[in-house]
């Protein structure tokens, strides 16, 4: 069994996508993806979990431990809604529970690796101490990034957590001067190595496409076939 932790720089910059295309390159294995915290998102409305089950396939088994309405970091989603917030302890057990019969568990991070789950200041970071589980970075192609992804590993190294990897969660299909540099910068700014890079718009794909490319995406450390440049 191996509990994997999906980070990002940011928000919205591919964390889920990523996720995805793990789960979908580890078609024969059990696999199921766990969300702490969903936040912005409508009762009775899909969230990232149920994303990622649908475009990776039937194999993945989706899990939320807590939905809060408004886009906001999880303690303040949590807060301002009137609800206890997620603990690292519970995403911890919930994770562990899961790899008992799952031979994959993907934890997807909200935000950051440092946004705050509750009202004592605890993270992500948190909750992959716990687990003692590797942390794979997610992080856009463009201007900025460099410094983001090096104050995240940094982070992960400072707290004695693993990290196997950066992910370019989208990568454009006409990339700029800085997104073709930042390809080889990425690792040497990080101190780990570049895992893939998912193309720009995947998520739009057919879950049957998405299904066949994403191994393309992904090096082998990650279950896919892609080769390191």
């Amino acid at each position: 069994m191996t509990i994997l932790v999906v980070t990002g720089t940011g928000t919205e910059i591919g964390k889920t996508i990523v996720t995805a295309a793990v789960a979908a390159a580890a078609r024969d294995l059990r696999v199921a993806v766990l969300k702490p915290a969903q936040t912005g998102v409508a009762p009775g409305e899909p969230g990232d979990a149920a994303e990622v089950s649908r475009l990776a396939g039937a194999h993945v088994k989706a899990v939320e431990l807590a939905r809060f309405p408004e886009p906001l970091a999880p303690g303040t989603a949590a807060r301002r809604a009137g609800l206890a917030p997620v603990r690292p302890y519970e995403i911890a057990d919930a994770a562990q529970k899961l790899a008992t019969e799952h031979d994959l568990v993907l934890v997807e991070g909200a935000g950051g690796l440092l946004v705050r789950y509750d009202e004592e200041g605890a993270t992500l970071a948190d909750a992959a101490r716990l687990m003692a589980a590797p942390v794979v970075v997610v992080a856009p192609a463009g201007l900025g990034t460099l410094n983001a992804t090096a104050l995240t590993t940094e982070a992960l190294r400072t707290r004695g957590l693993a990290c196997p990897g950066v992910v370019i969660g989208s990568m454009p299909a006409e990339p700029d001067l800085a997104s073709r540099c930042n390809v080889d910068d990425l690792p040497v700014a990080a101190g780990v190595p570049l895992l893939g890079a998912v193309p720009a718009g995947a998520g739009a794909l057919a879950p049957a496409d998405f299904q066949a490319r994403a191994a393309s995406w992904l090096l082998p450390e990650l279950g896919g076939n892609r080769r390191a440049r």
